[in-house]
């Protein structure tokens, strides 16, 4: 699974003015995050605003990232929610080509045991044709998959690959990587920690800053995967504000003010989101990183 070794994004969903889905400002994000060095794309994670979007309108945006991206990086669809029998049927259904996996957000909303998460996931796996990433974010789910829970996924279904991580706790993250199997991958979710995440054995990022400053993120998370981490401090502290930033007002709408001041796509998102302050947006510009 070296493919998802790096720098993925969860890319944004571009919306026109009239709020519905811009495609020429997806292909353009595309091109972007793919000439700024990524090495892999998440078409439909959560930052993509899924929860605002139809089953038809998530189909057209899986068609189109497919073929705009036309082979040159991996991609992961983001396929996740609190029905495990919907999303068995999604994960099961899902056959549209040039996927490499799928990411799928812990259940939100009915704060299972952690024998309900590992139901889930156990059943999500057996469903799948592709290989599952689990993603772990207690901030927004209201509940976390365990240390203990990731690792009985990760010995017992050979289709989970990883996980991605951004609990934030570091005594988490040493339970699993200390007992993970060798292949298992750990991905930081979590921008602003991901250099010391690698430095304890993640293999990189599935990151929302990196839609705005694709080359300067990837350049730092590859620094860290060869070791070279006093060079990859300098830019990770060049890129804490701004990173900081990105979320003060909320995620997507952050990185999406950021991305219509380079002109890759608007800053429009779906209610019940809004933009951020004419402030902040300020700020963003100032401090945009060169």
């Amino acid at each position: 699974m070296n493919k998802f070794y790096g720098t993925g994004v969860a890319m944004v969903t571009p919306f026109n003015s009239d709020r519905e889905v811009d495609f020429k400002g997806l292909e353009s994000l595309i091109d972007h995050l793919i000439e700024g060095g990524v090495e892999y794309l998440v078409s439909l994670g959560t930052t993509g605003e899924t929860a605002t979007l139809s089953e038809d309108e998530k189909k057209a945006i899986w068609e189109f990232t497919t073929e705009k991206v036309n082979g040159r990086v991996p991609l992961v669809a983001g396929i996740g929610g609190n029905d495990t029998r919907e999303i068995c049927a999604k994960v099961k259904e899902f056959q549209i080509p040039g996927y490499d996996a799928i990411l799928s957000v812990s259940p939100y909303y009915n704060k299972p045991v952690q024998e309900g998460i590992y139901q889930h996931y156990k059943a999500i796996a057996e469903e799948s044709h592709l290989p599952v990433i689990l993603y772990n974010v207690p901030g927004r789910t209201a509940s976390t998959v365990s240390a203990e829970t990731t690792l009985r996924l990760a010995h017992d279904c050979k289709n989970i690959i990883g996980i991605k991580e951004a609990s934030g706790n570091f005594d988490l993250f040493n339970q699993i990587l200390k007992d993970k199997p060798d292949d298992f991958l750990f991905i930081s979710g979590d921008d602003g920690v991901t250099l010391p995440m690698i430095a304890m054995g993640g293999c990189g990022i599935i990151s929302v800053v990196a839609n705005a400053i694709p080359r300067q993120f990837s350049d730092m998370v590859r620094l860290c995967l060869e070791g070279r981490f006093k060079e990859a401090q300098s830019l990770h502290y060049r890129l804490i504000d701004f990173t900081n930033l990105m979320f003060v007002e909320g995620n997507p709408a952050g990185v999406k003010a950021a991305l219509k001041q380079i002109k890759i796509c608007g800053d429009e998102l779906r209610l019940p989101l809004v933009g951020v302050s004419q402030a902040v947006a300020d700020k963003i510009k100032e401090i945009y990183p060169d």
